[in-house]
């Protein structure tokens, strides 16, 4: 397969995929119905260049992270994803790799849940979707890189963040990752990116590398967290964790209660999140 028929399949791809079932506006003046290439860099975590790049044959050889990523934005089926990976020369992850596909039934909840935010990462918490509602609570994620992306790394780095903890929340949520990532280095023992992530923390988190060396055993847990809006200030959310056992993807939603304080703020988070995406 050649470069050239890798660009013609990314953007016939693109041509099929209607804005707003990406969550993204659709108005303007577009000349065509489907994504926009800025667009579809910004799903995927990509530069538009490399889109561009990819699909005018100047780009060869792209890494399976990237073609991953652009099989979850635009949307392809299973037979697409491998047939993706097969133009871009490459064999789609194994079952010992940590998966970071998006089934169309995973993909269908996601499209039903556009009112609240959410977030999915995949069994080794890297961030693969977040919608619009999301990143209007929680920041906009899309320009995020590398070890960026991965929410263990965030938490041990010290990275900061918009949510607020306890100190008793705090080492539980440690504890519950550190567990969670155990797992699954288990799960998939062939994932050299999963095991240089954990050898990364382990070097520059003390207590991550206390933590693992201790040998904690558990589930992470979702429980209400309070969020410091810059704009709408403090507001408490429900957040639920939901596992797709088969792929160990995690969905984690927040909402809030019908006509409490915390539901008209996150109604404003939207409104503030739409005008900011807008300017």
């Amino acid at each position: 397969m050649t470069v050239t028929e890798l660009g013609l399949a990314l953007r016939r791809w693109r041509d099929r995929v209607p804005p707003h079932a990406a969550g993204l506006p659709s108005g303007g003046h577009r000349r065509a119905a489907g994504l926009r290439r800025e667009e579809l860099a910004l799903l995927a975590g990509i530069s538009v260049d490399y889109v561009t790049r990819l699909e005018q044959g100047r780009a060869a050889n792209p890494s399976g992270q990237v073609v991953e990523a652009l099989a979850r934005a635009l949307r392809l089926s299973g037979d697409e994803r491998a047939y993706l990976f097969g133009l871009a020369g490459l064999l789609p992850p194994g079952p010992d790799i940590v998966p970071g596909y998006l089934t169309p039934g995973v993909q269908r909840l996601l499209d039903r849940l556009v009112d609240v935010p959410v977030v999915v990462s995949d069994a080794a918490m890297t961030l693969l979707l977040a919608n619009s509602m999301y990143a209007a609570l929680m920041g906009d994620p899309s320009g995020l890189r590398g070890w960026e992306r991965n929410d263990v790394w965030r938490t041990f780095m010290g990275v900061p963040t918009r949510a607020r903890h306890t100190p008793e929340e705090r080492r539980a949520c440690e504890a519950g990752m550190v567990s969670e990532l155990r797992t699954t280095a288990y799960r998939y023992p062939a994932d050299r990116r999963l095991r240089s992530l954990i050898a990364e923390l382990r070097t520059h988190s003390e207590r991550f590398a206390e933590l693992w060396d201790a040998g904690v055993v558990g589930r992470f847990d979702a429980w209400p967290k309070t969020i410091d809006h810059p704009q709408v200030c403090l507001l408490t959310l429900d957040c639920d964790l939901l596992r797709v056992a088969e792929s160990g993807l995690y969905i984690l939603v927040y909402s809030a209660g019908p006509g409490t304080e915390a539901a008209e703020k996150l109604e404003l988070v939207s409104v503030i999140g739409t005008q900011n995406l807008a300017e």
